[in-house]
């Protein structure tokens, strides 16, 4: 028998994940809070859901790509998933909030992974997502098909573990960013040629997606949204946040997330790419942006 998913959340990242399932011959049922946005799946392959319940009902593998996880959690309780399914959270949410849907879940008889990604629309595109999965071993092999048609699934730890390593992933980037920022303004501003040194830097221990994709885009102006600067400065508030209950001081994350809050919530760039932090810096050293 066929395995039947349902898809909730087929927006900017969630459509392409779509895509990618009904590639791999997987009966996608999508819902969408803006339902346009699902239909346009269908011509694709996809079964249009009325409402999340709707989508659910009958799935054996529910998968949720919301905006956070009040989203998710609120979602999560309002549903009622067939007994012995699977729900996995593809949403970048807390480790707690993780950990409290899992429980849940389990609490009626349903399985739950917490599995965040990394690679944007691109990867998702391509079907190179990195996957994040936390939970139980079990319901992760059960679900390598599924997971592997949309990128690379690596099993990181018990339930919350996923978004633990998600946040990870986004506290490496923010970091790297700034650092770009900071190396590209100052070839900028002593007479080098930006564009020239990252070929330089090229296959050297500097060198990285964010210096060659981020430093261009810098260089250029181009803060056109890839990554949204508000949805970093998310991710970094949920780093402090865990890392204040560990009893932890991160003082790198830490320069970082005040440089982003100020960035989106002082200079109005919470919908500028994650690069325009280089706007950031240029505004505190009083230099044009571009």
């Amino acid at each position: 028998m066929q395995t039947q998913i349902a898809f909730l959340g087929t927006g900017l990242m969630g459509a392409p994940m779509v895509r990618k399932l009904l590639d791999h011959n997987f009966e996608v049922h999508v819902w969408n809070r803006t339902l346009s946005k699902a239909k346009a799946l269908v011509g694709q392959g996809a079964v249009l859901a009325a409402s999340p319940q709707n989508a659910i009902e009958d799935a054996d593998v529910v998968i949720s790509m919301l905006s956070d996880g009040v989203a998710t959690g609120t979602l999560v309780e309002s549903s009622t998933p067939k007994k012995r399914s699977l729900w996995i959270d593809m949403s970048s949410t807390k480790p707690s909030e993780a950990r409290a849907q899992y429980k849940y879940l389990a609490n009626i008889g349903v399985a739950h992974l917490d599995a965040p990604v990394s690679g944007g629309v691109k990867g998702a595109e391509n079907g190179s997502l990195a996957i994040m999965v936390g939970g139980d071993p079990a319901p992760f092999d059960s679900a390598n098909a599924i997971l592997t048609a949309m990128g690379r699934a690596v099993h990181v730890g018990p339930a919350g573990a996923g978004q633990l390593a998600k946040l990870s992933n986004q506290a490496i980037v923010a970091v790297t960013i700034g650092a770009v920022a900071e190396a590209m303004m100052f070839l900028q501003e002593n007479g080098a040629d930006p564009n020239a040194v990252r070929q330089a830097l090229k296959g050297g221990f500097a060198d990285s997606i964010i210096l060659q994709m981020h430093g261009q885009r810098m260089t250029e102006g181009n803060f056109v949204p890839g990554g949204l600067s508000k949805l970093q400065l998310k991710d970094l508030v949920n780093v402090m946040e865990e890392a204040t209950g560990a009893g932890l001081t991160l003082p790198l994350v830490q320069n970082v997330f005040e440089r982003f809050n100020r960035l989106c919530n002082e200079m109005d760039g919470g919908d500028l790419d994650h690069s325009a932090i280089f706007l950031e810096l240029a505004e505190r050293n009083k230099l044009k942006g571009t």
